[in-house]
């Protein structure tokens, strides 16, 4: 019966023979093992070769992870990040010096033997017998490349990076195997290239690129003869040569490599003697790795983009691919985000609220009709020192956020959507007395609400009736908390969905009434993006943050794309447009408005006053600006913010200054498109429609002021349960 060969044509026999005739050799050695022999090794002929057998045939080679890119929306550099800090590049691109100069320190021979070095392990045994340890090892470059294809494979995970290299026999036959593989398979010339690229060279360069970088500030074609010796030196141990924190062993290393390189006449000892004479020139370049880097405050969008890679289907079918393909980087990331807009963001809220201030503030621009998000932005640095933080306060707590914050007022508008899609005239008036308590029960999408819970507006002052516009200027609650009780839960909720307006902490809306008033916390983004839509002409447009992908070989990725739905009628969209100019031409948003261009917008101011809102928009802009206490401790009554000090603090005067600056500076030099708007008629001011009539019968009981009753009878008003049945009419004549 013929003996079973294995595709090199060995049969299993002399595969076994020459396998551990060489294990054994390379075994006493290799990794910094000294044992005397085949015995001390606990190898028999029969384990070894079914040792062997048991490999897998093929090396997995991972991607070698590499720098990514993120660029702004012009192309420009908002931060490179990476696991690890590497540009993979070919032997045309590395300095001969560097490559003559790591065969000559690392594996002489590298040229003259196959994956195992017979005579160096020979060499190696000789030696360490002589000095009685471990003087001398004899891995190739080939077996070194292996041992880091497994280093690399292992990534930031201790356990496998330390079965990748630890001191074992076990490993060393698998090391081997592969080195044979490799050799066949590559070549010489590749497994150079390769080794180079995944290398480390210390200061956390991986990659002869990386590592010219960091030490020289230059490219690795460019190194000169001392420091492609310098750089071959640092890889037998990067910690003990490294020339930033120990010039002198640096030195003596580097000398060493350059008198390798001298005896295997790879240069002439004249070129050594002279290169070695030169003081080491560092030109070091220190790593700039992570959204710590970005300017212009743009850290927390860039670690928004991380997120979005790394939470979206787009990039990998579960959370374990996207993250292995995050790290494995190498890929330039183009976003959304304006430089202009950013730049003014920024500056517009480190004008108003200091970074050291008891509370914080964070705004968000997005773009109507492309749900591109154009700029984000906090006071509170990207960072871990104090007056720091990591928590993106603009986005939900899956992206990065917190908890989110209560909008206020500034849901208000939701509410007049759904209302106006029921059917409601925007000149439905209601008492709106300055407290009430919430209409019982009210129904919701799937049963009613009932409590006792009542509400008040912001003044006394505040008495109706009064209809949509001059409600909606004034942000009185009452008008809102009956509009709701009218018209039902379910559709704000509904609404607030079409919109995009969700709670910041994933739940669902709480179907209670009290939502009128903007009591469940969202964040700055979902709000923005919400609005969006009023100024789209009632398209609702998912935010997207990134632009395109292009991989470490230039192939373009497939990148997530916007969503865009009807959330409303473009009519039930420009009424809102006229209400909410209404609010910064002559309502509580006066401090937000825009010189020169069209805008609208809302304020709003949460329960206690932990947080105070404005958003607002124009045709081309949409963008929402939070201040308050993350941790929704701190009240804003008695506060100094920005050096401004506040009795109390309202959406008015700290957010919408903000909101303005903001989107003064990054709507400059940019259209001016008119917002569309519908005519409203306000009842309040038309004393002739609002009254009803006086005479023997009382009033018509008109959506209005009620008219003087006659003849002893009531005048006309509205019934609210709880309340008197006449609220608003005249006295009885």
């Amino acid at each position: 019966m013929p003996k079973k060969r294995d595709g090199g044509g060995l049969s299993k026999t002399q595969q076994a023979a020459k396998f551990l005739g060489v294990s054994v050799l390379a075994g006493a050695v290799l990794a910094g093992l000294a044992l005397p022999a085949a015995g001390a090794l606990g190898l028999t002929a029969k384990g070894s070769v079914e040792g062997f057998d048991d490999i897998p045939a093929n090396l997995k080679t991972p991607p070698l992870s590499q720098r990514t890119t993120i660029l702004d929306a012009d192309g420009g550099e908002i931060a490179k990040t990476y696991s690890r800090d590497r540009t993979v590049i070919g032997l045309k691109d590395m300095s001969p010096y560097i490559q003559k100069a790591i065969v000559a320190i690392e594996d002489a021979r590298f040229y003259e033997h196959g994956a195992i070095d017979m005579k160096g392990i020979l060499r190696a045994l000789n030696k360490n017998a002589q000095t009685g340890g471990v003087s001398e090892g004899a891995s190739t470059l080939t077996q070194q490349y292996v041992k880091n294809v497994f280093i690399e494979e292992a990534g930031d995970n201790a356990d496998k990076v330390a079965q990748a290299t630890q001191q074992t026999i076990g490993r060393k036959v698998k090391e081997l195997k592969y080195a044979i593989q490799i050799e066949k398979e590559l070549g010489k010339r590749k497994i150079l290239q390769n080794y180079l690229n995944i290398t480390f060279f210390g200061q956390q360069a991986y990659g002869i690129e990386a590592a010219a970088q960091r030490y020289f500030s230059k490219h690795a074609k460019d190194l000169s003869l001392e420091e492609s010796a310098l750089l071959a030196g640092i890889v037998q141990s990067p910690s003990r040569y490294d020339p930033v924190n120990d010039p002198q062993e640096a030195t003596r290393r580097r000398n060493t490599v350059l008198q390798r390189m001298a005896d295997l006449k790879d240069i002439t000892q004249e070129q050594a003697d002279a290169a070695a004479k030169k003081p080491i020139k560092l030109a070091v370049s220190r790593p700039k790795n992570g959204c710590i880097t970005a300017t212009n405050g743009a850290g927390f969008f860039c670690d928004y983009i991380r997120k979005v890679f790394l939470n979206d289907k787009a990039f990998g079918k579960n959370r374990k691919v996207r993250l292995q393909r995050w790290n494995e980087g190498g890929m330039t990331i183009r976003t959304t985000l304006d430089p202009q807009t950013q730049k003014s963001i920024q500056a517009s809220i480190s004008d108003h609220v200091y970074d050291d201030d008891p509370v914080a503030s964070a705004a968000t621009i997005v773009e109507p009709g492309t749900g591109k998000i154009l700029g984000m932005g906090q006071s509170r640095p990207y960072g871990f020192r104090e007056n720091q933080t990591v928590i993106n306060l603009s986005v939900d707590h899956d992206m990065g956020g917190g908890a989110g914050y209560q909008p206020g007022s500034t849901f208000k508008p939701v509410i007049a959507a759904a209302a106006l899609e029921q059917g409601t005239s925007p000149e439905q008036e209601y008492p709106s007395p300055y407290r009430m308590p919430y209409p019982s029960p009210v129904q919701t999408c799937d049963g009613e609400w009932q409590g006792t819970d009542t509400t008040k507006n912001e003044n006394k002052e505040e008495v109706g009736p009064y209809a949509m516009k001059e409600a909606t200027a004034k942000s009185v609650n009452t008008y809102f908390v009956q509009l709701i009780s009218d018209m039902g839960i379910c559709p704000a909720v509904k609404m607030a969905q079409k919109m995009g307006i969700e709670r910041a902490d994933g739940k669902p809306l709480q179907q209670v009434p009290s939502m009128t008033l903007g009591v469940q916390e969202m964040s700055p983004l979902t709000m923005a993006t919400g609005y969006a839509a009023f100024a789209n002409g009632g398209q609702y447009c998912s935010p997207v943050a990134i632009e395109s992908i292009t991989d470490a070989r230039g192939r373009a990725m497939k990148v997530p794309q916007t969503s865009c739905h009807s959330a409303m009628s473009k009519k039930t969209a420009d009424t809102i447009n006229t209400l909410l100019k209404g609010v910064v031409e002559d309502g509580t948003g006066k401090e937000a408005g825009l010189k020169g261009r069209d805008s609208a917008g809302k304020t709003g101011t949460s329960d206690s006053r932990y947080a105070a809102w404005f958003v607002g928009y124009t045709p081309n802009a949409a963008g929402a600006v939070w201040v308050g206490d993350p941790q929704h401790k701190r009240k804003m009554y008695n506060i100094t913010i920005g050096g401004v000090p506040h009795d109390k603090v309202y959406g008015a005067d700290t957010p919408g200054p903000i909101w303005r600056d903001a989107m003064t500076g990054a709507l400059a030099n940019r259209p001016a498109p008119a917002l569309p708007t519908v005519p409203i008629d306000d009842p309040a001011k038309d004393t002739e429609k609002n009254q009803g009539d006086d005479g023997d019968k009382g009033g018509k009981h008109k959506p209005g002021r009620g008219g003087h009753g006659g003849d002893n009878k009531p005048g006309g008003g509205w019934h609210i349960p709880g309340w008197p049945d006449v609220l608003g009419g005249g006295n009885g004549g």
